[in-house]
């Protein structure tokens, strides 16, 4: 069991090694976007932060009067999420004109990661704005921002396959290649969403009398 843990450990971070450079740009779109999220809230009008107050005031209260959380529900709209995530990033890296499309939806990711992020602080303050997050967000996404990079990054090496060598059999072979990848990205995706309704929000269900 060891072994095989060293061995996939190495097979991950040969692959980091050998898409360096793709995932440098792609990692570099997403912290973009996340700062785009965390700019758009610091220069929000008034109107706008009151609104963005009184959605999280009323998911907070929501969580606290709710005596028992529909876990069934929780992971169907989350895996489905996910779902549809892989499947726009897979198709749309998939084909050449695509990549822009894939870069954008890396891009909205990172900016709802910071918008929500900056959104807590707005709201709650540094410390219980950091606390917030913590138990809401961190868990889920140290498997799920990954995966979705991973993802980005098949399909951009795709592209990058296909520009270079437009042959039929190195376009089949990439194309079988990226789906195959995608299909494990996918249950990485899956096991975040497990993650996050049956960890973070046990966890923020159980301390949210405290915000």
């Amino acid at each position: 069991m060891r072994d095989k843990g060293i061995k996939i450990k190495n097979t991950i971070k040969e692959h980091i090694i050998n898409n360096s450079k793709e995932y440098i740009i792609v990692f570099i779109i997403f912290i973009i976007g996340i700062f785009l999220g965390v700019f758009f809230i610091n220069n929000s009008n008034e109107e706008t932060l009151t609104e963005i107050t009184s959605y999280l005031s009323g998911f907070i209260d929501k969580m606290k009067n709710t005596s028992s959380l529909q876990y069934v529900d929780l992971l169907k709209n989350s895996i489905f999420q996910n779902l549809i995530l892989t499947i726009s990033i897979w198709f749309f890296g998939t084909t050449v004109i695509g990549i822009p499309i894939v870069f954008g939806l890396v891009l909205y990711r990172g900016f709802c990661l910071g918008y929500t992020i900056s959104a807590c602080i707005a709201m709650m303050g540094l410390s219980k704005g950091i606390s917030f997050i913590l138990l809401s967000l961190v868990a889920q996404n140290l498997l799920a921002i990954p995966a979705i990079l991973a993802l980005a990054v098949s399909g951009f090496k795709l592209y990058k396959s296909i520009v270079k060598d437009n042959r039929k059999e190195n376009i089949k072979l990439e194309f079988i290649r990226h789906t195959l990848f995608s299909i494990l990205m996918l249950i990485l995706l899956i096991i975040s969403s497990l993650t996050e309704v049956f960890i973070s929000t046990n966890a923020l269900k159980g301390l949210i009398k405290y915000f």
